[in-house]
Formats: structure tokens, sequence, C-alpha cells
């Protein structure tokens, strides 16, 4: 709330000279319409409504409508209007706290729903106290004006010579302060700095609130969007494999002749003739050993002579 408001204080407000008191989001308060009539194309911005004083003399105060378009983060003035031509304000409900508000300039009026009660009660507040210190300020300076005007030469005790001559006096408007209805006494009372931080707080409270439950939404229709995606992915496969494939003929490469491989030598095994002699050999040789008297190399000689068998 606070960035909010300074940033539209240091894009419109501080260029001309002018000091931000307040700002809030709201958007109009619209009669039922009748479902035979055709409604126009829906405006999509947000729509602030400014309090603003002005920093020379004489001071005014101001309502500024701003609005933001989106996809941009500048603001733009469109309507500004004087606490002079502010007849009334109705606050709709004098018991209980309610977004709904009406503002009753002199050409027209305009009703308005904040983005939460705690806004509209505090823009309320701020507004009432803003305008109660311009009449006050405003009466000041015709008592004085008149004070002045009831003082002529013999407010001395001098006699003037000639008489003077009479002037028409120039009718001054009477003034005719903004008149506060179905307002809250809590938001017209003494104990506004109080109420302030309440309501700044319940503001901030509100704003995180709607920022959890957008951010909410956002998951969860992403989610939703994933698992339509992966639903109809699923069922495009399932469609795919269900449907009958068309014969197709494809020419089959020829296949390379046998003939033309290399054939692998197959390993050659001793063949039991031919182990049958190398048992002899091994045999007639252990004979002789033993003959010679080499016990031990005839016993080795046997013994491999019985694995060969």
């Amino acid at each position: 709330m606070m960035n909010l408001q300074s940033s539209i204080s240091r894009e419109i407000f501080l260029p001309r000279d002018e000091k931000l008191l307040v700002a809030i989001e709201v958007r109009k308060r619209r009669r039922r319409r009748l479902p035979f009539i055709t409604t126009g194309r829906k405006r999509d911005y947000t729509t602030f409504l400014c309090l603003s004083v002005r920093n020379k003399r004489p001071v005014e105060v101001f309502i500024t409508k701003v609005k933001q378009y989106p996809g941009s983060s500048h603001f733009t003035k469109r309507s500004q209007w004087s606490v002079e031509q502010l007849r009334r304000v109705d606050g709709n409900n004098p018991d209980k706290d309610t977004p709904e508000f009406d503002l009753s300039f002199d050409h027209g009026y305009d009703q308005w729903v904040a983005s939460s009660s705690a806004e509209k009660c505090m823009f309320v507040q701020v507004l009432y106290h803003a305008c109660q210190k311009y009449w006050e300020g405003r009466r000041g300076t015709e008592n004085a004006v008149k004070a002045e005007e009831q003082k002529g030469p013999g407010a001395l005790g001098e006699q003037p010579s000639v008489p003077p001559v009479t002037e028409k006096k120039k009718t001054q408007p009477t003034l005719r302060p903004t008149e506060f209805i179905n307002c809250q006494s809590k938001l017209m009372g003494d104990a506004c700095s109080v109420n302030m931080v309440i309501y700044r707080c319940k503001i901030f409270l509100n704003r995180m609130m709607n920022t959890m439950v957008s951010n909410q939404a956002q998951l969860q229709s992403s989610g939703q969007k994933a698992s339509t995606a992966k639903g109809s992915t699923s069922k495009a496969r399932t469609a795919k494999a269900s449907t009958p494939k068309a014969p197709t003929t494809k020419a089959s490469p020829p296949k390379a002749s046998t003939s033309k491989r290399p054939v692998k030598a197959p390993r050659s095994l001793p063949s039991p003739p031919a182990e049958r002699s190398m048992g002899s050999v091994v045999r007639r040789a252990s004979q002789v050993l033993s003959d010679r008297g080499d016990l031990r190399m005839a016993k080795q000689l046997a013994l491999t002579a019985q694995k060969l068998r």
C-alpha cells in the first residue's frame, strides 16, 4: 500500500507541487442491468481515488481519479475535483463498516466500492478532517476580510470632509461546507491516529490475503492445465494404438547370400584316436623310465596316462 501510494505521489502529484494524503483502489458501483440490454466492452484497468493538498497558498484540497492500465507501471490522471465542488459524502451505513460510499458534486455524483471496508473508512476519515481544516480556514479569511471592510475613515475618530461615495458591494458566494451523512461516528471523532493505524493494518492484511488467494488460484489453474494436457496426450496415444494400421507392402532389402560370408573354421579338438595314441606313448615312456630306475618320473607319467584315458 505504501509503495503504491509513493509511486502515485512521485508520478502524479509531486510535479504539480501537491502532497498526497491518501490513495485507495476503487471501482464503480453500477446498477443492476436487465439481461436483454447489451453492455459495452469491459474496461480492463485499475482505478484509484486520491486525496491531495496544494503546498502553495491559498491551500486547496483536491480529489483526483487516477487509472493504471494492465501491463504498465505508469499512472494516468483522469479527473480532478476541488473540495468546494464536493457537496456530500454518503457512507451508506452508519452502523457497520462497508466498502460502498457515494460522492456528490455540483454537476453529478459517483457511486464507488472500495477494495475493502478498511480502505473506505480510511479515505472517509482523512477526507473529513481535510474538509474541516479547509472550511475553517475559509471562514477565517472571510471574517478577516469583513473586519477590514467594516473599518472606515471614522474608525480612528477622524471626520471625513467629503461624504463617501456609496459603492455597490460585490456579492460573495456563501460558503457551503461539505456534508457527511450515513458515516460512522468513529470516522469523525478525535482518535484519528489510532484508527489510522488499525485501518492500515487491516488494509495490509487484506492485500496479503488477496495476493495469496490469487497465487493459489494460479497454481491450481496451471496444475489443471498440466493434467488436461497429460490426459489429452494419453488419449491420443491410446487412439493411435487402437486404430488398425493399413497393410503396407514394403520392398524387403535383398538378403546377402550365405556363400559370400566368411565361414569360421571350427576349433580343432583332439580326436579319440589321437588321445589313445598319446596315452600309449606316455605309458611306454613310463615303462622306459621305470626300467632305468627313475621311479618318480615314471609315476608322474603314469598319472598323466590315466588322465588321458
